[in-house]
């Protein structure tokens, strides 16, 4: 089972809040967060830790107890729980924080208009003949970013981040069965995907490393 947690980050304008949920997080964490220059950034780093804390109570831990180590391509895990395997990302006003058993990765971006010029800079033929497939602007948009947190969430989920191409695997959408298909040379792996479409204006997509389909659930996160 893979759990994706999510949260409006906003209510991290109030800089008492900000300051309390601050205390809860390690001392790594914190530093990411003092690091950043602008407070939204702030406010969506600190969202994406409550949320990770939060996933990590559900197995008993809590994030500020917990050491880090790095991958050789600057993916972060848990040194002393390998079986426990998570992603962050942020976007906009909203945090994700993905966790389960296998590898993960996920990606959430803010839908904007006129981005369509990444797709034809980055994205196999396969994923640009599905994309302008599309009558309609506003369609071709959402496909864009359909893709992108798609193709962003498989670069996590392999630990290789960028430097991994994106034009080096293709994201295979298909309409009728409504299924997704990751077609790459990266391993000998197989990765489902799933995609929500539960925020206004958002798209979310989490990938997981799996021989076979498994189970994903998206989880609100209130009460701050």
């Amino acid at each position: 089972m893979v759990y994706t947690y999510y949260m409006d980050v906003r209510c991290f304008d109030n800089e008492k809040l900000f300051q309390e949920k601050m205390k809860l997080l390690s001392p790594y964490r914190q530093q990411k967060i003092a690091l950043l220059k602008h407070e939204k950034d702030k406010n969506r780093s600190l969202g994406a830790g409550i949320l990770l804390d939060h996933a990590l109570m559900t197995c008993g831990l809590r994030e500020r107890s917990v050491e880090y180590e790095i991958g050789k391509w600057g993916k972060p895990s848990l040194k002393y729980h390998p079986e426990i395997h998570f992603s962050l990302s942020h976007s906009g006003d909203y945090a994700i924080c993905s966790i389960g058993d296998k590898p993960v990765g996920n990606d959430i971006e803010f839908v904007k208009q006129g981005r369509l010029k990444v797709a034809d800079r980055f994205f196999t033929e396969e994923e640009l003949a599905w994309l302008y497939g599309a009558q309609e602007d506003e369609e071709q948009t959402k496909r864009m970013f359909r893709i992108w947190t798609m193709k962003e969430s498989f670069l996590k989920v392999t630990g290789r981040g960028m430097s991994l191409s994106l034009s080096d695997f293709t994201i295979h959408v298909d309409e009728e069965s409504q299924r997704i298909r990751v077609r790459h040379k990266v391993d000998a792996k197989y990765y489902s995907m799933k995609e929500y479409d539960v925020l206004d204006k958002y798209c979310v997509a989490v990938c997981c490393q799996e021989d076979r389909d498994i189970a994903y659930d998206m989880i609100p996160v209130e009460g701050y």
